[in-house]
């Protein structure tokens, strides 16, 4: 029988075939059930433009895609009340708002120039608590300056406020990515991951964190939870809002509401990077957890990656027989599970098959590094990091 016998190395391919698609698919149920639980995504009213919703961008030159992404969310929604928050020191950043400032003279557009944030505060949380006291609309949106925001993915926001009973409601990210390698990658770990994470971890969880690239609040809501001034020693500041709002009692709500990322990056040093900053962000999110929470996360999303691995490896075993057609099988059933996610989720599938794993194969040399190396880029800043309300620039 050679490599078809049911013994060492083939019954081992088996197990771990049987084991990754079980966690796979505990996932993707519980994805799936609450995209089912909840209606069709609705449209957002015929004249619905934003109206009554303050944006709040936290703004930094330097990506050749910053005018584009920008200009897109003042055309989608051209009655809402965009802060653009700006650094002193950022000329690219100042000059690219002064001139769709100019192109657009419609639309309500306030430009607050910051200065440096102090040393151990976040450059971020600084420049939203700077703002705060300006914003006078009903409704609050964070939105990063790499994300694009519709109509529809709006007013679902500000429907599920009120619909949800929610103080806080962070939209479902998706990437797209311009061809780069950097950026390929990027995106393939981001829509491979999104759905799982953040509807699919366990459905009768609560939110731990909240994705930062866009959220709403109410915005007296928001000031009588104290604001963005407690969070401003912390890096993490998604995280730390989470947390925040979760120790006061509020309620946070995972919406299907797509927002759209995209980021240049050029090269796989810049998407190294990325992922060494995402990765030290979820060390210090497990790290404050329960043991049993820990232990939950680590089997449903670090386990996975080391079984296909495992799988992987043995498929290139001799005599290859039984484990290769097993790990092809796993690989073609993961494709199909993640384009049926993607596409119920988004209404498009962005899966890139090879892309897609390999960036699932890196996920475990990305967290290892962050556990072994504190010291992140963020943009254009160097962060030493020991925990999250203790970094230091440098």
């Amino acid at each position: 029988m050679g490599g078809l016998s049911l013994n060492g190395v083939p019954l081992a391919s088996l197990v771990l075939a049987a084991l990754y698609l079980l966690l796979m698919g505990l996932k993707a149920a519980g994805a799936l059930r609450i995209l089912g639980q909840r209606p069709p995504r609705p449209q957002a009213p015929a004249r619905y433009d934003g109206s009554g919703a303050a944006i709040l961008q936290p703004i930094l030159g330097g990506d050749p895609l910053l005018a584009q992404v920008l200009q897109h969310n003042l055309r989608a929604l051209p009655g809402a009340h965009f802060h653009w928050l700006l650094d002193d020191a950022d000329s690219i950043g100042l000059a690219t708002a002064a001139a769709l400032c100019a192109a657009h003279p419609g639309h309500h557009i306030t430009c607050l120039r910051c200065p440096a944030a102090p040393e151990g505060t976040n450059p971020k949380t600084f420049k939203l608590d700077a703002v705060l006291p300006q914003v006078r609309e009903p409704v609050l949106l964070v939105l990063d300056d790499d994300a694009r925001l519709s109509a529809a993915a709006l007013a679902q926001l500000v429907d599920e406020l009120d619909a949800a009973d929610a103080d806080l409601v962070t939209a479902l990210p998706c990437y797209r990515d311009d061809g780069a390698a950097g950026a390929r990658l990027m995106a393939q770990f981001v829509n491979n991951n999104a759905v799982l994470t953040y509807l699919g971890l366990l459905p009768w969880l609560a939110p731990l964190s909240i994705n930062g690239m866009c959220y709403a609040l109410r915005s007296e809501r928001l000031r009588a939870l104290g604001g963005f001034t407690p969070l401003l020693r912390m890096l993490a500041d998604d995280l730390a809002l989470a947390r925040a709002l979760r120790r006061q009692g509020a309620r946070l709500f995972q919406s299907t509401a797509p927002v759209e990322v995209q980021t240049h990056v050029p090269t796989l040093q810049r998407y190294r990077q990325q992922m060494h900053r995402w990765m030290l962000f979820a060390v210090l999110l497990l790290r404050d957890e329960s043991p049993r929470l820990r232990l939950l996360i680590g089997v449903l999303h670090g386990l996975p990656p080391l079984l296909l691995w495992a799988l992987l490896v043995l498929a290139m075993v001799p005599p290859i027989g039984l484990p290769a057609l097993v790990a092809a099988l796993v690989v073609l059933l993961r494709t199909c599970l993640l384009l049926q996610l993607q596409r119920r989720a988004g209404g498009c599938a962005r899966h890139r098959p090879l892309a897609s794993l390999l960036a699932e194969l890196l996920q475990p040399l990305h967290l290892l590094h962050a556990a072994c190396v504190r010291r992140i880029r963020w943009r254009t800043r160097l962060y030493q990091v020991r925990a999250n309300d203790d970094f230091q620039g440098g």
